[in-house]
């Protein structure tokens, strides 16, 4: 089913797909239309706020280590959205909502959730930040993705429990008491989020079928029986349609495997957690003995042997019949508005991930792993390995104020490499003045690097044309716009 509506915030009059179903459940498996769903991928945190490390930490947030952040822009999105569909991603888990700190107005931080007017007041979703995730989730109705949402982090990056919690003057562990302020309040967070009306689809998110599953939270480690009940009753009773996830993880709650009101179990694998191996798929499908879906959240930042390990295991291995329904290694970046790619540089000293993968990243084991999750998504659905990648669609140039100093363009989906050509007529004939240029260099710094620039002897006074054309391996995209600048 197609149709179209009027798209806010720079994506107006966009065709809008409509996904014919909600995802279901029937035991063990994940059901789409009445056929078993199963995915793999690379993890996109990002898709509703973006961590901006190339700006480094912030000098005012007392953690030491806070970052600047910023709200993706429509361009964006849709370009991340695009080069996960296109690159064989089904589904995607994001990350939280972010939770206001003290130092976010130092450190130039929006977050998702406000403290409360009064001081026993509810908290307050920000408007400005929840229309970038209102269109997130319309660009993934859009290109056919199913969201993951948790609710709220136990961990503090982008503000979670504790930072809840302080808003009560509570404390952090007051999160998982069910007779708490904090508790409370994030109950009133779940009600007010799945009663939100997107302002791009005109839907209420419980309304959403790209929405897959919320999560109650993420890494929730200290959840309780009580906490897991009431949480996963509540979100039932406001939302029928949509499956709930225990996000406990590194343990399998047993209490959770009985309640009928939770779907999914996940878990997350890393080396400090001692359980970053193949091993802990077959124990996670033990103990939950096919009585709820089994989803691999996380896992991640150790070598692509490694991780293949892991992937191979979870795509093939069952234990009674029921197997892994999905699987993401961590952390995918897309690309940056006017060119490069955001990135994110582990404690470990992984990077995160950019598809189509580029041998920048090598040092990284970028397109290997890049691939391995390709093949990993094809047996997913059956095939013994992934179709080509298709060609790019062109990049989009962006104003050009002096060529000498800089050319920037945001990068294809897909694209590996990228031709520039100038013209002195908007007609041509057009001059290659760059080729086999890349927009995959990890740590790329835009406020201080240039993705290209014009060092031919340029005439002053001169008006010059400029166009980009993207390529990979299966052919190479349309021309982008071009842009024209006379030669200061």
């Amino acid at each position: 089913m197609r149709f179209t509506l009027p798209v806010l915030l720079g994506l107006t009059a966009l065709p809008v797909y409509a996904f014919d179903e909600f995802i279901s459940r029937d035991g063990h498996r994940l059901l789409e239309g009445g056929k078993e769903f199963r995915f793999a991928g690379i993890h996109a945190p990002e898709l509703h706020r973006i961590e901006d490390d190339a700006r480094g930490a912030c000098a005012a947030d007392p953690r030491g280590w806070g970052q600047y952040f910023r709200w993706p822009t429509a361009d964006e999105q849709e370009n991340w959205i695009k080069a996960l569909v296109k690159s064989g991603h089904r589904a995607m888990r994001v990350y939280v909502l972010s939770v206001a700190t003290p130092s976010d107005a130092e450190c130039g931080r929006e977050t998702h959730i406000l403290p409360p007017v009064q001081a026993d007041e509810m908290p307050r979703l920000n408007e400005a930040a929840m229309v970038h995730y209102d269109r997130m989730i319309a660009l993934a109705d859009q290109y056919g993705l199913r969201l993951i949402l948790p609710f709220i982090d136990h961990w503090k990056w982008w503000g979670g429990r504790e930072q809840l919690a302080a808003f009560y003057d509570e404390s952090a562990d007051d999160f998982y008491d069910t007779e708490s302020k904090t508790y409370a309040a994030y109950q009133d967070i779940i009600r007010q989020v799945i009663n939100r009306t997107n302002t791009i689809t005109g839907r209420v998110y419980k309304n959403e079928k790209a929405i897959m599953a919320w999560e109650t939270g993420n890494e929730l480690r200290d959840s309780t029986e009580p906490f897991v009940r009431k949480t996963a009753a509540l979100i039932k009773e406001l939302d029928s349609n949509h499956l709930v996830i225990d996000g406990t993880y590194l343990k399998v709650n047993k209490f959770a495997l009985d309640d009928p009101n939770v779907d999914i179990i996940s878990n997350h694998f890393y080396t400090t957690n001692n359980n970053n191996n193949p091993e802990q798929v077959l124990a996670d499908l033990q103990a939950i003995d096919g009585k709820k879906v089994y989803l691999i959240g996380e896992f991640g930042l150790r070598d692509a042997e490694g991780l293949n390990d892991i992937m191979q295991t979870a795509v093939h291995s069952d234990y009674n019949g029921a197997r892994a329904a999905g699987v993401f290694i961590w952390g995918f970046r897309g690309h940056r508005h006017n060119g490069g790619f955001y990135w994110h540089k582990e404690y470990t000293g992984h990077y995160s991930y950019h598809i189509p993968g580029f041998p920048e990243g090598d040092a990284n084991e970028e397109r290997k792993v890049v691939n391995l999750v390709r093949t990993a998504q094809a047996q997913m659905v059956g095939l013994d390995a992934p179709a080509p990648l298709p060609k790019p669609e062109p990049p989009k140039l962006r104003a050009i104020a002096d060529p000498r100093e800089r050319i920037d363009f945001l990068g294809a989906p897909l694209g590996r490499t990228y031709r520039i050509e100038r013209a002195t007529d908007a007609s041509g004939p057009w001059q290659v003045i760059g080729d086999n240029i890349s927009d995959g260099l990890q740590e790329y710094r835009p406020y201080e690097q240039a993705l290209f620039r014009d060092t031919d002897d340029l005439v002053p006074g001169q008006m010059y044309y400029y166009r980009v054309v993207a390529r990979n391996e299966s052919g190479e995209s349309d021309p982008s716009n071009v842009a024209q600048v006379v030669l200061p």
